[in-house]
């Protein structure tokens, strides 16, 4: 019973699942994968309005999964760490075994 975390932790993780647990956020965090973007182009890849990008991005950072940074009037964004990256990438193994 090591594994099991105190109540603060499981509530934690919990929340952070519940971040994860939307498409859009995760279509976000796949575009962010691979290199550093800004909404504009998150939203191209994404398909949906700057308006509910930045809403998105704002939960994502809200929970320490991307941070930002602003080049010249532009808010750039990236994946917070490699934590984020395996988390993903775990996921989609996790999903393609057989």
């Amino acid at each position: 019973m090591d594994h099991i975390m105190n109540e603060d932790g499981l509530f934690s993780m919990a929340e952070l699942f519940r971040v994860f647990g939307d498409s859009t956020r995760i279509k976000i965090l796949c575009a962010l994968f691979e290199q550093e973007r800004n909404v504009t182009e998150i939203c191209e890849l994404v398909g949906m309005s700057q308006s509910a990008i930045s809403h998105q991005l704002r939960l994502l950072k809200q929970a320490d999964l991307v941070t930002s940074r602003r080049e010249g009037k532009t808010m750039v964004y990236s994946l917070a760490d490699d934590h984020v990256k395996t988390i993903i990438y775990m996921a989609k193994e996790h999903l393609e075994e057989e």
